[in-house]
């Protein structure tokens, strides 16, 4: 018996139940073994609805039967009451990916079916698990993905700000660098209390920006009129408002960070005489990789958890993050696809870090300088994007690991000569040169 099949062996399950779910309802099938007929299996569905009473009561019942696994679908965000309160009674829960469980074409397509399709999948062990974070993790998935969405949405009202100065003929987005800075928004505060002189709003400049004076008084000449000031001051309050929503969450962010609990060590073990906590210390760690700052690692943290054991390899990682192609093999012939969509909050973490990292004269920006030659700049971004994964993954993983800087000449010292030379031989022969190699005596 090859080891798949001992593997699907192993993980077939005798007593089972499925949850297609819906926003108000679930329904529940169990396939249990037959009490009077050996070998042969008794199947029953039902209905449940989707309170809190009516879960718990069926975990309870599911307890009973001896239900040793649940499985469920993904279905939008109504999956998580079923999830959270069977996992609350003790019962093991899987969630699945929907894509990877579709029913056969052809047939027809109804709950019950579903629900009966989902529980003998389970039956024979032909699924595997979603990666679900434990509680303290999915809290502080919560407020950095809630910090993501409240910044977007700022730098979405700092854009209307400059929509509404340029529809009164103001260009100070093309002078300041900052619109929104200490000159910026003293500017707009005097356009909005009735001030129209273009010298005036110019003496209110600070820093750097003063040199400017000259285009500074060019630029605010205009056509504000007080419908202007009015739109703009609602603006300006809507972005110190999510401004100070987004201080809040970073508050918050960082007492989860202190709250996680270490894998490696149990609960009731004190915190380090120092007072640095493990997911303090973590963050410290994932913070010395280049282009990956405060708020990249804590997305980092809060997207793949403190805990690798879901995760046995760097590889296992990145082909969940979708940081690597699809294999399509069909005969002889052996082709890439797409990767996929994966974790839109992680990959947009790991986007931000791998531009930033791309400016920097380490060992992953001469990584994005040597790629993008020839394989160009969003694949070059998305390879920088896997190392920076697998360098995570290292330090999370380790607790002794520590990032350390190989360098930008790093490939050049271990490039292999001969290698080097027939590649600059093919480049050359491309340009329509005889290459004759002769060995330097020397």
């Amino acid at each position: 018996m090859d080891e798949s099949r001992e593997e699907l062996q192993e993980e077939a399950v005798t007593r089972v139940a499925a949850i297609d779910i819906a926003k108000n309802s679930g329904v529940v099938c169990t396939r249990l073994p037959h009490e009077q007929h050996e070998g042969k299996r008794a199947q029953r569905v039902w209905t449940v609805p989707a309170t809190t009473n009516a879960i718990v009561e069926l975990g309870d019942h599911l307890i009973c039967q001896g239900v040793t696994l649940v499985l469920m679908e993904a279905t939008g965000n109504y999956w998580r009451p079923f999830f959270y309160l069977l996992e609350s009674r003790g019962l093991r829960c899987w969630l699945v990916n929907a894509r990877h469980v579709k029913n056969v074409p052809g047939r027809p397509k109804t709950d019950k079916l579903d629900a009966v399709w989902l529980a003998k999948l389970a039956e024979r062990g032909m699924v595997r698990p979603s990666f679900v974070p434990p509680k303290p993790v999915r809290q502080l998935r919560d407020f950095t993905r809630t910090r993501t969405v409240f910044v977007h949405e700022r730098t979405r009202h700092k854009q209307r700000i400059d929509k509404v100065l340029q529809d009164a003929q103001i260009r100070l987005s093309s002078v300041a660098t900052d619109p929104l800075g200490a000159s910026g928004r003293a500017m707009m505060e005097a356009l909005i209390a009735g001030e129209r002189n273009a010298r005036s709003l110019a003496d209110l400049t600070q820093g750097r920006l003063t040199a400017k004076r000259d285009a500074l008084i060019e630029a605010m000449t205009g056509q504000f009129e007080d419908h202007h000031g009015r739109l703009l001051k609602l603006l300006l309050a809507t972005v110190d408002h999510l401004s100070g929503q987004i201080a809040v969450l970073d508050q918050e962010i960082a007492a989860s960070i202190d709250a996680l609990p270490d894998p490696g060590v149990p609960i009731d073990t004190p915190t380090a005489p120092d007072g640095m906590t493990f997911g303090r210390e973590l963050l410290v760690r994932l913070d010395e990789i280049p282009g990956v700052g405060p708020v990249a690692a804590r997305a980092l943290l809060a997207e793949i958890g403190p805990d690798m054991s879901g995760f046995p390899s760097p590889d296992h990682l990145a082909s969940w993050a979708k940081l690597c192609p699809r294999t399509i093999q069909s005969g002889a012939k052996s082709t890439t696809g797409p990767a996929g969509k994966g974790n839109p909050w992680l990959k947009g973490a790991l986007g931000e870090a791998a531009s930033a990292a791309a400016r920097t004269d380490t060992f992953l920006g001469a990584r994005y300088r040597r790629l993008v030659k020839r394989r160009g700049h969003a694949k070059a971004l998305v390879a920088v994007a896997r190392s920076i994964l697998v360098i995570a993954w290292h330090l999370v993983n380790d607790p002794q690991a520590r990032y350390q800087e190989l360098g930008p000449d790093w490939h050049h010292k271990h490039l292999n000569p001969q290698r080097r030379t027939r590649d600059l031989v093919r480049q050359l022969e491309h340009l329509g040169h005889t290459v004759i190699l002769a060995p330097n005596t020397a």
